[in-house]
Order: structure tokens, then sequence, then C-alpha cells
């Protein structure tokens, strides 16, 4: 069991069947024309086989996030949390502030959509604070890769051979991590990503 952040491909994302997104892309089709902004559909994310790791984005955000949310709550504004994590579905779009829509998510009565460049801002601002060694933690896209990384012996491995903050709080990195790469993905990608 567990909480998995997984990326949407373009079918399910407009899918009115039980599991899919239409509803809400749907929605934040017409609030993004409300505020002047072309109404962006999802690529379809990576074709399997396909080199860099192709496969869609699963994640699982298992480790305790107290000191995650600390370290945050010290270093960014709340505007700046809800971009970077206090979302239900980044999208591939650039939105200034999250759009809050009246439909149940896998986890909360409504779904709140931030933008994944606003997210890589404050990812990229919070790896450069805790020294995260980007260069070795993953980033193919395999499922559950940057997970396993975490938990078996590539994080310590590397935490003894390149300390510095981010090794002091190996949870506080992973979520660092996590939240860096989503975006990056989404972005890449072109395809949201969501918990489930």
């Amino acid at each position: 069991m567990g909480v998995y952040l997984v990326s949407i491909g373009e079918r399910e994302w407009f899918s009115e069947e039980e599991g899919g997104y239409g509803a809400v892309a749907a929605a934040l089709g017409d609030e993004l024309r409300r505020r002047g902004l072309p109404p962006r559909a999802p690529g379809s994310g990576p074709a399997a086989g396909r080199g860099g790791g192709g496969g869609r984005f699963e994640e699982k955000a298992a480790p305790p996030m107290a000191g995650f949310d600390a370290f945050c709550r010290d270093r960014l504004t709340e505007a700046e949390r809800d971009a970077f994590y206090g979302w239900t579905v980044l999208v591939p779009v650039s939105l200034t502030e999250p759009v809050v829509l009246p439909f149940g998510s896998a986890y909360t009565d409504e779904t709140v959509v931030a933008g994944a460049p606003q997210a890589l801002a404050v990812g990229e601002r919070l790896a450069a604070l805790l020294g995260l060694p980007l260069d070795a933690i993953p980033e193919t896209g395999a499922n559950l890769e940057l997970s396993r990384w975490f938990t078996a012996d590539g994080a310590r491995a590397t935490a003894a051979a390149r300390p510095g903050p981010w090794a002091d709080d190996l949870d506080t990195a992973f979520y660092a991590a996590l939240y860096l790469r989503a975006a990056r993905y989404a972005l890449r990608h072109g395809c949201p990503v969501t918990y489930c």
C-alpha cells in the first residue's frame, strides 16, 4: 500500500469513464480560456521502448513527510509550497496560481491543479539549498526508479561519498527530488502528474 505519484496519459486525461479525468480536463480548459490562456491538450507521455527510459512516471511516496514539510515551511512562502507540492494534479502549463476545481480527487474533496513550470522553479531552488547530487539521482522515468534509489543502497552510498545538507535527512531529500522530477517529467513529456 501507499500513495503513488503517476503520470496521466492523453486517453485517460480526456476519458469520461470511471478513473478518467475528463471532467477535470474540461473544467481546466474552461479556466485556462477564462485566464486568456490557450487550453492545452496533454501529450500522451513517452512511448514504451523509446530511448530515455520510456514508460509512465510512477513513484511511491512512502517515507515520512514531516521533515520535508518543515524544511519547506522554513524556506518557502505558502504560494511556493502550493506550487511545489500542494497540488493534486500537476500540468505542463504555466499557472501563476493553482486552479481549484470542485471535483474529488484520490485523497481530497477537490482537485488542485498547479503548473509544472512554477513547481520546477521552486524545486531547482530547493535542490540547490540541499545540495542534491542531481547527476547521481535517477531521472530516466522508469517505474519506481527514484523510490528504489532512495530505499536501497544508492542514496546511502552517494551520501557517504558526497555528504552535504541533503544527506542529513534522506526523507527530505527524497521528496525534494520527487517533486522536482515530477515537474521535469510533466514538462518533458507534456503530460499531467497526479496521485493515486
